[in-house]
């Protein structure tokens, strides 16, 4: 009651907040001096105040709907982002298993090819029985 400032005398954000405290049911629109962000959300819930039961019912219904499909939406998100990384996961380990064997494989090559020329067999058919050039069986002796 003893707040008397207009609108236009609205300076402090305390200043607005007792304005519409003591004038929100007077007020047709949103006036000017309250166009903060903060305000909206107040308005808009005392636009819904307003309805009838029947638009309320109406309206309860469509935020239920809205908030049914968003979570679904994020529900199948979550849930592609799950089988996408599991699919990821199952690549990897597959090349990486393949670069193992072939990484092994050709060590093994390599050590056949040190135990057949400390053998004293000649380096044209060390390269000859392991496939590897004969550049490679000549930088292993």
């Amino acid at each position: 009651p003893k707040f008397d400032k207009k609108e236009s005398e609205l300076e402090s954000m305390y200043d607005k907040w007792m304005y519409v405290l003591k004038n929100l049911s007077n007020l047709m629109q949103r006036p000017a001096a309250l166009q903060e962000r903060v305000f909206t959300r107040l308005f808009e819930q005392a636009e819904i105040s307003k309805f009838d039961k029947q638009e309320l019912k109406l309206y309860e219904d469509s935020v239920n709907a809205y908030r049914d499909i968003v979570n679904a939406i994020r529900t199948a998100e979550k849930k592609k982002y799950a089988e996408g990384r599991a699919e990821g996961r199952a690549e990897g380990r597959a090349e990486g298993r393949a670069e193992g064997r072939a990484e092994g494989r050709a060590e093994g090559i390599v050590e056949v090819a040190k135990k057949m020329l400390l053998k004293g067999i000649s380096a044209e058919l060390v390269a000859e029985m392991t496939g590897m050039s004969l550049d490679e069986v000549s930088k292993l002796k």
